[in-house]
């Protein structure tokens, strides 16, 4: 039987480090607002040839008089060449501006078949508006989660063993958040829904192995320790919870290689994050759920203890 409670120094010292890792590629890095959520314009114009990209951006800001930035992307799955220019801050290109950009790459690149095939524009206000609900959605669903397990498990401690739960789904935030800002992928609704997919994930391992904590407690009926007691549970529910996000991954992994060669960027977005969150997720439930709730549980015990 693997000792999870003796090990939790070595389970939380990784987790520590994985903690710092992210801190320090955030602040090398940076965090990134998505357009969707600071405001801004993107245009999308296919094209054959070739493009100088930063050519095209004097040629923007000549007609406009706003400084973007423009990224080339090919697809060798569809066989086409892509031109993106993208204006992200406090304020999106009208509709004469976004006509005036395509005029004047069209005349500077008359025989590249230039022609407009996305565009995206969001007013700054809305952004953030967008932003803040995303950021509701998830504290609310922590709120939720603490009140349902709080509930659900009032037998063996209730709002404790939500407590440790919520910590252990905040790892699993910070991991998938880790992602975007090592991979350098804009904050956009792909973030929120990675996240509230993962919570879900997680939260359903912690509760099996809550389930089967309740279980034992009552068949041993307090005639062992707690460290016995979460570690015979843990080991029990293991290889459930390792095979369904085994299971997972491998299907998260099969999207994101197909959002790879056919370069569909929102999916790739939301895959690659979901598929570190997926390992976080079973990491924490076995390794950081159980362990942590019992140091409490022994620290509710020792209270007692010299209280008497």
């Amino acid at each position: 039987m693997i000792r999870f409670y003796k090990h939790r120094h070595i389970f939380f010292a990784i987790s520590l480090c994985i903690v710092l890792f992210g801190i320090v590629a955030a602040f090398i890095n940076g965090i990134h607002l998505d357009i969707q959520f600071k405001g801004g314009t993107i245009l999308k114009y296919a094209y054959v040839s070739t493009i100088d990209a930063e050519q095209a951006e004097k040629i923007i800001q000549q007609s406009v008089g706003k400084i973007t930035n423009c990224q080339l992307q090919s697809n060798m799955a569809l066989d086409n060449q892509m031109l993106i220019v993208s204006l992200a801050g406090n304020e999106a290109l009208t509709s004469e501006e976004e006509r005036a950009v395509t005029a004047a790459l069209t005349q500077a690149y008359p025989d590249r078949q230039l022609t407009l095939s996305e565009s995206l524009t969001v007013e700054p206000f809305i952004g953030r508006h967008f932003f803040t609900n995303g950021l509701i959605a998830i504290a609310l669903s922590f709120l939720l989660i603490l009140v349902y397990v709080g509930f659900r498990f009032r037998n063996i401690g209730g709002l404790s063993a939500g407590a440790m739960a919520i910590i252990a789904l905040f790892h699993d935030v910070f991991i998938v958040t880790a992602v975007f800002i090592i991979f350098k992928i804009p904050l956009n609704d792909a973030f929120i829904a990675a996240i509230l997919t993962i919570i879900g994930f997680s939260i359903n391992d912690t509760i099996v192995i809550y389930d089967r904590i309740r279980e034992n407690e009552h068949i041993f009926r307090k005639q062992t320790s707690a460290e016995e007691l979460v570690d015979t549970s843990i080991n029990q529910s293991m290889m459930r919870s390792v095979n369904t996000n085994i299971a997972v991954f491998v299907s998260i992994t099969v999207v994101y290689v197909f959002a790879q060669i056919y370069d569909i960027g929102s999916i790739r977005a939301f895959a690659l994050p979901m598929m570190f969150g997926t390992i976080s997720g079973c990491y924490s439930t076995i390794c950081i759920a159980g362990p942590l709730w019992t140091m409490w549980q022994n620290h509710k015990k020792n209270k007692g203890l010299a209280a008497c």
